[in-house]
């Protein structure tokens, strides 16, 4: 739980496993924090691998800087990060937004960029009606809190039967929502709105950079069928669609989730 200060933004971090194994930094969505990869973190470093897990600026133990936050920032905090701790090249890898910000790294800084694990996430630009959207909960989450947007999408950030039916999950899942800083959570949205078209630069991912790209099988944000159009995007990805899981399948199921980490970790 170390913070960093660098690219204007201060981060706080786990920097975990042997430092001689290969890393993989994990990249949360929105609006959690570092502690979703929990179990990925310790299935990982079990299996020797260094996992760098940060919290994005504005959320979780990491200031906020209000206004704005374009995916492009982010994505050079996390380099800046990665510069830091001496780490050349990372399997860089996201969930939801976090999937994009790892697009991102992609898009500025291939160089630094092993493989990619993109989960419940999606390359295309926002529409116009989504940009309108984002902004409108931006400034409602400033006037209101979190609260009530944490009511209103536990049951589409998780599916529904593992609301009731994990009930520890789905409170870990509301806890982090909302602990997250209203203004923080803002800022990314109204970044996210400009988000660019992530689909010529992964259409290029070489052989020598794979990919795996995760989904549950229920999610509603973001699909099997983005998944699949994912999939056939990116030259040389594997698919892998979690079984009784939402939008968050590293949450919903760590097991599945974690073994097909694993197996494609082990391929590289």
């Amino acid at each position: 739980m170390n913070p960093l200060n660098d690219n204007g933004a201060a981060l706080f971090f786990d920097d975990l496993g042997p430092r001689g194994g290969a890393p993989v930094i994990l990249i949360h969505g929105h609006p959690f924090n570092r502690t979703m990869w929990a179990p990925q973190a310790a299935a990982l470093t079990a299996s020797g691998y260094r996992v760098i897990t940060p919290d994005l600026r504005g959320y979780g133990e990491s200031p906020v800087l209000a206004g704005k936050a374009l995916l492009a920032e982010l994505a050079d905090d996390l380099v800046a990060l990665l510069d830091r701790l001496g780490i050349e090249q990372a399997v860089v890898g996201g969930v939801s937004m976090g999937g994009q910000i790892a697009m991102e790294v992609w898009l500025r800084h291939p160089g630094r960029v092993r493989a990619l694990v993109l989960s419940d996430t999606s390359p295309v630009p926002e529409t116009e009606d989504g940009r309108k959207l984002r902004r409108e909960v931006a400034e409602r989450l400033i006037a209101e809190g979190m609260g009530p947007y944490a009511e209103e999408v536990i049951d589409k950030m998780l599916a529904p039967y593992n609301v009731t039916g994990m009930p520890e999950a789905a409170a870990h899942v509301s806890a982090m929502m909302r602990a997250t800083d209203p203004q923080g959570a803002a800022a990314a949205l109204r970044g996210r709105a400009e988000r660019p078209d992530y689909r010529p630069a992964l259409g290029a991912l070489p052989e020598t950079v794979p990919c795996l790209v995760l989904v549950g099988v229920d999610d509603v944000y973001t699909p099997v069928a983005d998944a699949e159009a994912l999939h056939a995007l990116i030259p040389h990805s594997r698919l892998t669609v979690i079984d009784r899981a939402g939008h968050l399948p590293g949450v919903e199921q760590p097991q599945a989730f974690n073994e097909a980490l694993l197996e494609f970790l082990g391929t590289l």
